[in-house]
């Protein structure tokens, strides 16, 4: 029987999250009494599957007392210990994404209402809810996620358990953060850089000139077939781990031409290897 134990900070998304297991059959649990948590694991693995279906969520965040948060994972570890697969979801978002969106809907932060600021309130919660995101199984940086892509994340991460080991390759770019949730990451900034090509400095690398343009450059065909062969090497010691997901995050500049190439030219061969691919470009539209 498993219990998935979301978490994270307010405004990054754990209702949508909530909500994404619900729909695929868990039986969730908004904002539980922590003093709860293990009573209600109790029927879990009391009732089982016949009751249970796919499993349980419950959502837990800075509305509960501090003293009960920082038990969180000792009560983790004893409900693992009874026999239950819990896995916990951590989801965050960098500050000024988070203060956007609360502008945006017009909602007081929970911990605001003593007078805090904004920033004090996500600060406090951030403290709080350490000992949770330090036991995290699945953490996602919602910072520029859309509601959609959110909702395939949590399938793919928490609900999907495939076969296989699902390589995600994700583009980005430096001038914007690397991905909280990035498990690799490599550096593409040393390749030649299309943005200094007038003609081209619109397009993106998924656009044919721009293509032709890398390829015409040595360095980045070494650097291709360095991560290719990394990746071949490496993947099957994370599948043979039991990894259901691994994120590859190439980063170039902008994130734009050099990293989206990249993650397009890599996908079809890692395929090829018998690998289930996944491309993400955090910062093209999507």
């Amino acid at each position: 029987m498993r219990l998935v134990v979301v978490s994270g900070l307010s405004g990054a998304g754990k209702s949508v999250a909530l909500h994404t297991l619900e729909d695929v059959g868990y039986y969730c649990v908004d904002n539980l009494p922590l003093a709860l948590l293990e009573p209600f694991a109790e029927e879990l693995l009391a009732g089982g599957e016949a009751a249970w279906g796919e499993g349980a969520a419950v959502a837990v965040d800075a509305r509960a007392r501090a003293a009960d948060l920082a038990r969180v994972p000792e009560r983790v570890a004893r409900l693992r210990e009874r026999g239950l697969e819990v896995t916990v979801v951590f989801l965050q978002a960098e500050e000024p994404v988070l203060i956007k969106r609360f502008s945006e809907t017009r909602r007081a932060h929970p911990l605001a209402r003593d007078g805090a600021s904004l920033p004090e309130a996500l600060a406090r919660e951030r403290a709080l809810l350490e000992p949770i995101a330090a036991i995290a199984d699945v953490l996602i940086d919602t910072s520029r996620t859309h509601i959609h892509e959110l909702r395939d994340r949590v399938r793919e991460r928490v609900v999907a358990r495939p076969a296989r080991l699902l390589v995600v390759l994700q583009s980005f770019g430096y001038k914007h953060g690397v991905p909280a949730d990035a498990d690799l990451v490599f550096d593409l900034r040393c390749l030649p850089n299309p943005h200094w090509e007038p003609a081209l400095r619109p397009l993106s690398g998924r656009d044919e000139p721009v293509a032709r343009f890398l390829e015409r450059q040595p360095l980045v065909g070494e650097l291709a077939a360095a991560i290719e062969g990394f990746l071949r090497q490496w993947l099957p010691r994370f599948q043979a781990d039991g990894r259901p997901v691994l994120t590859v995050a190439l980063g170039c500049t902008g994130g734009q031409h050099r990293s989206v190439y990249m993650a397009e030219r890599l996908a079809p061969a890692l395929r090829a290897a018998g690998h289930e691919v996944r491309v993400r470009h955090r910062e093209l539209p999507p």
